[in-house]
């Protein structure tokens, strides 16, 4: 099915790299979680993060509030393949702890983790390792200076405070940089993140901060970051919920799928249901996406109820599984192949999209 271009062309910025994973320029958007394990506590860190990984982060983010955490690092960074960034406040130590053990990106704001000889100190120490500093602007948590300027956090207050942290990077000759400007409120958002696309060409990372939890979330971070992708802007993204990281993730992707901008794992199409469906469709999409979340080949998937829309969304999609008073009639690559049982079908489902994703790794053309 041909799919009608939903987005702007794409923001020109900068080009930068986060251990193997390419960021800015042509490359893919990103997306990104954050562990909410205690990092000192390896074990429990390194398995969230292989987690993420498999749920297809490209990168996952750790918080470092202090020296043992920073010290981790090292330890972590061993155990997982996904390029690391650490979130540092304050304490320039730690972002030059945790550049001594490895990690891959760092997470400051050059204004508030001390002078400018220690803010270079960090510089020399990142631009050694090759490593990418992202700058942080939080609505909640702007400078005395500008709150008492602009009377409130604002969009232009934002943008103000990102300048601010560029230009002290830029006057250290440092220009590997990645910039956040996140808000509670998405218009906030939105607008300074358009008013900073249009002054600087460096990399954006988008995010609606404290978005709220997996439901309330998932609205408001597909909605304003929606509007940013649908614009050209953004080169990496965060959807923060409260709730697991892993769901982060998967609703990054999601949003990504949606605008066509990448194309990672199962999209599952299927109707609301009403009285016609003759197949529990709620019931059997909702465990199909927890038993075939593994899966990273795009393949399109379509359960309907019944044959009024179910035969044409069928022919549209690699498997396809249309409801009917006579049985539930299975499609492969467009096509009929035969009838399901109620009791097979969850089953029957898993084992033919595991099949083309398995053909698809092979090089076999497959149906989408």
């Amino acid at each position: 099915m041909r799919e009608e271009a939903l987005t702007a062309p794409r923001r020109v910025s900068r080009s930068l790299w986060v251990g193997a994973v390419h960021k800015g320029g042509e490359a893919p958007i990103s997306v990104q979680s954050m562990t909410n394990t205690d990092t000192r506590q390896v074990a429990a860190t390194v398995a969230q993060i292989q987690a993420l990984a498999e749920a297809g982060a490209d990168m996952v983010r750790l918080s470092c509030p202090d020296s043992d955490s920073a010290q981790a690092v090292g330890a972590i960074r061993r155990q997982v393949t996904v390029p690391l960034i650490a979130d540092i406040h304050f304490d320039y130590r730690l972002a030059l702890l945790a550049l001594q053990q490895g990690i891959d990106g760092l997470r400051i704001n050059p204004g508030n983790i001390g002078s400018r000889q220690r803010v270079a100190e960090v510089v020399r120490a990142a631009r050694e390792r090759r490593v990418p500093i992202r700058i942080g602007v939080n609505a909640g948590s702007l400078e005395k200076e500008l709150l008492a300027r602009y009377g409130e956090p604002c969009a232009a207050a934002m943008v103000d405070s990102a300048l601010h942290h560029i230009r002290i990077l830029e006057d250290l000759d440092y220009t590997e940089i990645k910039i956040s400007l996140k808000a509670s409120q998405v218009g906030m958002t939105v607008a300074a993140y358009r008013q900073l696309a249009r002054q600087v060409d460096y990399p954006l990372h988008l995010g609606i901060t404290e978005a709220g939890g997996l439901l309330s979330g998932t609205v408001k971070s597909s909605i304003g970051l929606g509007l940013l992708l649908a614009e050209g802007i953004g080169d990496t993204l965060r959807v923060s919920l409260s709730a697991d990281p892993v769901e982060e993730v998967r609703v990054g992707f999601a949003i990504l799928k949606a605008l066509a901008l990448r194309n990672r794992g199962v999209t599952i199409v299927s109707c609301p249901t009403c009285a016609r469906q003759n197949v529990p469709v709620i019931d059997v999409v909702a465990r199909l996406e927890e038993r075939l979340a593994h899966i990273r080949e795009p393949v399109r998937v379509s359960v309907m109820g019944c044959v009024v829309n179910g035969p044409g969304e069928a022919r549209e999609s690699a498997i396809g599984l249309v409801g009917g008073e006579g049985g539930n009639l299975l499609y492969r690559g467009g096509e009929p192949v035969g009838k399901v049982s109620d009791a097979e079908v969850l089953e029957r489902l898993v084992a033919e999209v595991e099949a083309a994703a398995a053909r698809m790794r092979a090089g076999e053309v497959e149906k989408e």
